[in-house]
């Protein structure tokens, strides 16, 4: 692969050029107060900016927030956003109010040296995630107009033939950023030859949603060790019933196929925590994985499931974990997902957190971030990245 970098881009020159930066700032807003409750998307881009304001660039970061329907949408501004990264770069980050209009272009043409401004919501205009190629472009033009230079580093959005991350790079002079790089250089160390024993981590609702990267990592991993909501619909596979629990009985015989071509790698919790409701304060105890009572749902891997699979990670030179291994976000059936969390931080191995709500685990959890070895901000452009497929947004830098 063959990328020019934010370094090429420096080392050219870009004191009093306007630079634009397709950066990550979807982040968590508490719905009550609109505050953000995690700031790691934000934080992630920091180096990229900071190496630009520091050589003089004007600044101008466009990002997506939220699912609005290509109109404005006071929830999802990014507002809050532009007050949290000023403070964290420790300067004025100026706000344009929309995106490519009038307050874009005068906020644009008022930076100084050095200055940052950050546009309105990118999906605020329907041109940003349109199917249609020339409504797409149209969009682009208008954002492109806006720099001399682009640089992507929203690693989270790469996987998306969005206008900002696929249309842009094709009209101006484009590099990749410090975050997208590393990000390309850790995800290729897993798809390339891993040092061994290598073990996957996976989590999270559905299977259906991991099933392309099951199927491609099913050949190369040593151990997969799956907890979380999809655990279920593989124990069904197995004959076993799962009460009131998560279940996706069309993909039951997909896991039942899955698991006789595992050759034995597949590990599936031996015990749960099954409770009476999905609510925080649900009456709940731990049962076997083989004898969940028909009414309870099941939140968590139990004790003896975290014991065993930290016995599978334990000597391995390699990890990848993607997906909680219950419901984290209540403190009662968060265990699973401490533990086992735990256990990757202490491991003697090149780990790797696939982004999503692994990495807010990690941080909701109060775990440090630099025990592991690298923490993803792309959740499915991470996945799809191990699934073999081709990133609208890599490819348009390739080119």
């Amino acid at each position: 692969m063959s990328i020019r970098t934010l370094d090429d881009l420096l080392a050219e020159g870009v004191s009093g050029r306007r630079v634009l930066v397709r950066a990550d700032l979807n982040v968590p807003l508490d719905k009550q107060t609109g505050d953000i409750t995690d700031d790691g998307r934000i934080r992630a881009v920091l180096p990229t900016l900071s190496a630009l304001t520091g050589a003089g660039a004007k600044v101008v970061v466009c990002s997506h927030l939220g699912r609005p329907k290509g109109a404005p949408d006071p929830q999802f501004s990014l507002g809050p956003v532009a007050g949290r990264l000023g403070e964290l770069l420790g300067t004025r980050v100026h706000f344009a109010t929309d995106t490519v209009g009038d307050a874009a272009r005068s906020t644009v043409d008022a930076l100084a040296d050095g200055e940052v401004a950050l546009l309105e919501n990118l999906r605020f205009n329907a041109g940003e995630t349109s199917k249609d190629d020339a409504e797409r472009g149209a969009f682009a033009d208008q954002l492109a107009a806006f720099g001399d230079a682009y640089v992507d580093d929203a690693f989270g959005a790469v996987h998306r033939k969005h206008a900002s991350v696929h249309d842009v790079p094709a009209r101006l002079p484009h590099v990749a950023g410090r975050l997208v790089l590393r990000e390309v250089e850790v995800l290729s160390r897993l798809t390339g030859e891993p040092e061994r024993p290598y073990v996957v981590v996976l989590g999270g609702s559905k299977v259906s949603d991991k099933l392309a990267v099951i199927e491609a990592l099913l050949p190369t991993v040593d151990r997969l060790l799956i907890g979380g909501g999809m655990c279920f619909t593989f124990l069904k596979a197995q004959g076993h019933e799962v009460g009131s629990s998560l279940l996706e009985e069309e993909m039951v015989e997909t896991c039942r196929n899955l698991l006789e071509r595992s050759e034995g790698k597949i590990m599936l919790p031996v015990d749960v925590v099954a409770a009476d409701a999905f609510a925080p304060d649900a009456a709940h105890d731990t049962v076997p994985a083989d004898g969940i009572p028909s009414k309870r749902v099941g939140l968590d891997i139990g004790p003896e499931t975290v014991a065993g699979f930290a016995a599978a990670l334990k000597g391995a030179r390699t990890i990848f974990w993607n997906g909680p291994m219950g419901v984290f976000e209540m403190p009662a059936f968060a265990h699973g997902t401490r533990g086992i969390a735990e256990t990757i931080a202490k491991a003697d191995a090149f780990t790797v957190v696939g982004g999503g709500d692994s990495a807010a685990a990690v941080r909701a959890l109060g775990l440090d971030e630099s025990s592991f070895g690298h923490i993803s901000t792309g959740g499915g452009a991470s996945l799809e990245y191990l699934e073999g497929k081709t990133l609208p947004g890599i490819a348009a830098l390739e080119n």
